[in-house]
């Protein structure tokens, strides 16, 4: 999941948060946290405030720490997590009287 707030800063920051119950593995949460640190830095957001959050687990600790399909599979869903917050915004809709 990401969650996004416009902030006054010149640049965008970033927070990462990876609960241990979906990525019970060390060498799993630090890879998440790598893969999505250099997208966001690769990504030009405007300025915002972005928290990144794991919604639903992405490996045991029967599975492999990490590979390839762990990693692109995360690089997919943020790199459209970051596209759509890179959109602008819709502007509200009036209601009918």
């Amino acid at each position: 999941m990401l969650y996004t707030r416009p902030n006054q800063l010149p640049h965008a920051r970033l927070g990462v948060v990876v609960a241990k119950r979906f990525a019970p593995r060390a060498v799993t949460r630090n890879t998440i946290k790598r893969v999505t640190r250099e997208l966001f830095r690769t990504t030009g957001l405007p300025s915002v405030d972005c928290i990144v959050r794991l919604s639903r687990p992405v490996n045991t600790k029967a599975d492999p720490a990490t590979n390839a399909k762990l990693k692109a599979a995360l690089r997919i869903e943020l790199a459209r997590l970051f596209a759509a917050a890179n959109r602008p915004p819709k502007p509200p809709v009036e209601a009918q009287p």
